[in-house]
């Protein structure tokens, strides 16, 4: 529960700086770093059908407070220790990431339902964050690593759940493997950044195929037009290079 309520606090420490940066005041930068702590658990809990966490565990909502408190008199610093944040928010995204899985499968959920609910655990607090403060979600903004690691976790808390639920794991081992996936979450996003691994984007294409009728259109060849100093037009015009007509 402390490594938990620390998760917490880090989180709404994360949340409450974006808000600060945007200049907003006291009361919304409460209120982001309390969706961004624990926005993700309100949102599996609900799709459980179970009372929120969120709004119902009074220690978990005053840490989610105090971290807006916190970061609302110490953001210089806080904003300076770039290296500290991403690994404490690494740490909170593995955290959450196995706990919200864990909690979903002894609920009765299948793996995969489990898995997703893991995600969304991990994921729906710095989602809503950024939707409120209309940016760029975080999971599409940031190249590196950051949902692909939770979901490998959540994948690895199916089997750890399952193992323990069959009687192949006792309570130590399944909290022995749960820290080990934690620490594997955590590498893989610090390692993406660091070393800034990334995975490949669409696959660069020039010529276009049509199949079935005998042709392929190169791409576009962008050429100058030439500059009519009467009427004063010019630019640059598109021209496709075709095998027939098209």
């Amino acid at each position: 529960m402390g490594v938990e309520y620390l998760a917490i606090f880090c989180c709404g420490l994360v949340g409450g700086l974006a808000a600060v940066r945007k200049q907003y005041d006291l009361f919304v930068i409460l209120v982001i770093a309390w969706l961004t702590a624990l926005g993700g658990g309100i949102l599996r809990d609900v799709l459980l059908e179970v009372p929120p966490v969120g709004i119902t565990d009074r220690w978990s909502v005053l840490t989610a407070l105090v971290s807006g408190i916190a970061i609302a008199i110490i953001h210089p610093e806080i904003n300076k220790l770039k290296w500290s944040m991403l690994m404490l928010d690494a740490l909170a995204l593995g955290l959450f990431a196995v706990n919200g899985t864990a909690k979903a499968m002894y609920l009765g959920t299948s793996g995969m339902t489990a898995a997703f609910l893991g995600m969304a655990t991990a994921l729906g607090g710095g989602l809503t964050r950024d939707i409120l403060l209309n940016d760029v979600p975080m999971i599409i903004r940031d190249k590196h690593w950051y949902a692909v690691p939770s979901a490998v976790g959540c994948v690895l808390t199916v089997f750890v759940c399952k193992g323990r639920m069959s009687g192949l794991l006792n309570a130590e081992q399944e909290i022995a493997l749960d820290l080990v996936i934690i620490m594997l979450i955590v590498g893989m996003r610090m390692a993406s950044v660091v070393y800034n691994i990334k995975f490949p984007g669409a696959v660069e294409r020039h010529n276009v195929y049509l199949p079935g009728e005998g042709r392929y259109l190169r791409r576009p060849d962008i050429t100058p037009k030439p500059h009519d100093e009467a009427s004063g037009r010019g630019g640059r015009r598109a021209r496709w290079d075709e095998d027939d007509d098209s």
